[in-house]
């Protein structure tokens, strides 16, 4: 138990930390690629209303009206752009008909792509079907023109690479981060759980130990009510005193039984059995019961299934779920046991129908200590609320899985899956 609390902490630290990495790293990388997209596209739509070129006048070449000395053109103004901007741009352009033939290249503000190779781009482009986005490191607007159709293309590559090697440097810090951490917590949770595991070691060990001092005074008072018995005759009282010694002995044995299951090794004596004839030998004991309380008792039992575990505590996994069946059950109910092959696991299901309908907040807490539906503590069924607990740690000590579906809301279904 305390080392999957200790695995469980462990998860959630990691689990959060990785989150609050992903948003902050993610929301600086998401903004930085926006902001290259932003200033190609502005860049490409001063080209596009230019047909493909920079208006000189924007440049710098020529001067500024008197009284505007100082002031920048209102391109760059409107566009956030510096009046470097033509002059640290590399772009080509490529004119396209109405039939898709080359009409006009453009490639003087590039040397990196020559005029085959830039109509080969734009024809792509237009195949396509996109008016705007990346092409490699080129990003590209489709603009309509009056003898067809250009394609500006703008080079992107130093601004992507930049943000290519700010993405790589995130992602490696972040690693190593959540590397850093996992270290620190895995010896840091040591000393975090550990007044958990005092508390829970002190538990146990009181449970044992009061468990050993009760059984001493439990059998001096039922052999006293016998001998009671045997002197003044059978009566009611007597009758009590050994039912209740009888039901404080097995709640007893229950909670010993329940802490040694739940160490962190419990000790198993594993062998390869045929739980096929186990099932059914333990259902054999329950049809009695059943028959007399006129409830419909079915088996579907896979023959010749073999399991290598604890053959003891496998008998009392099937027998703590059937009774749980019997006990819950209507009079005239239905309880169905189901053991089966699935894959490379065994499927055992114990079902029965209930008198009334379960939530489902309640199922994840039936396997919970001393946790029972009826919330008045009923006593006439004579359970304390364990089996099922004693169940999920038999199962787990098996490196198993337990749980409780009820998809109808009238029957209760315990399924457990148990490795091969």
């Amino acid at each position: 138990m305390i080392r999957r609390l200790r695995h469980k902490l462990i998860a959630a630290c990691m689990l959060s930390l990785a989150i609050v990495l992903l948003v902050i790293l993610g929301g600086v990388n998401l903004m930085s690629y926006h902001k290259v997209v932003s200033d190609a596209d502005a860049i490409l739509a001063v080209l596009a209303t230019n047909d493909g070129t920079f208006p000189k006048h924007q440049g710098g070449l020529q001067q500024p009206p008197p009284g505007e000395l100082g002031r920048k053109p209102d391109l760059f103004d409107q566009r956030g752009m510096s009046p470097e901007t033509p002059y640290e741009s590399r772009f080509f352009s490529v004119l396209l008909g109405e039939d898709g033939q080359v009409l006009q290249t453009d490639t003087g503000q590039i040397a990196a792509v020559d005029a085959e190779d830039a109509a080969a781009y734009a024809q792509s482009v237009v195949k396509s079907g996109h008016s705007a986005g990346f092409w490699g490191n080129y990003r590209y607007l489709l603009c309509d023109d009056e003898l067809g159709s250009r394609v500006i293309f703008l080079d992107c590559g130093r601004s992507l690479s930049s943000f290519r090697t700010t993405l790589l440097a995130s992602l490696s810090l972040a690693l190593l981060g959540l590397a850093a951490v996992l270290i620190l917590l895995l010896i840091l949770s040591k000393h975090i759980v550990r007044p958990v595991a005092e508390s829970y070691e002190k538990q146990k060990q009181f449970i044992t130990d009061a468990g050993h001092e009760l059984k001493t005074p439990m059998t001096i008072i039922s052999a006293d009510a016998d001998l009671a018995e045997m002197e003044c005759g059978e009566n009611q009282w007597l009758t009590d005193i050994r039912r209740q010694a009888r039901r404080l002995t097995e709640l007893t044995n229950d909670l010993i039984y329940l802490s040694r299951m739940e160490e962190e090794q419990p000790k198993l004596q594993c062998i390869e059995f045929p739980i096929s004839d186990v099932a059914e030998e333990m259902a054999d004991s329950f049809q009695a019961p059943a028959k007399s309380q006129e409830k419909d008792f079915s088996l579907s039992i896979q023959p010749m299934l073999s399991f290598t575990g604890d053959e003891k505590n496998i008998r009392k996994l099937i027998s703590i779920l059937l009774d749980n069946a019997l006990k819950y059950s209507p009079r005239g109910g239905k309880i169905e046991l189901r053991l089966e092959k699935q894959g490379r696991t065994l499927q055992l299901t114990v079902s029965n129908t209930v008198e009334r309908p379960l939530e489902r907040e309640k199922l994840s807490h039936l396997f919970d200590r001393f946790y029972r539906t009826d919330q008045s503590r009923n006593s006439q069924t004579g359970g304390y609320g364990l089996g099922l607990s004693i169940a999920r740690s038999i199962v787990v000590a098996h490196k198993g899985k337990i749980r409780a579906e009820s998809p109808e809301g009238t029957t209760l279904s315990v399924v457990v899956l148990l490795p091969r």
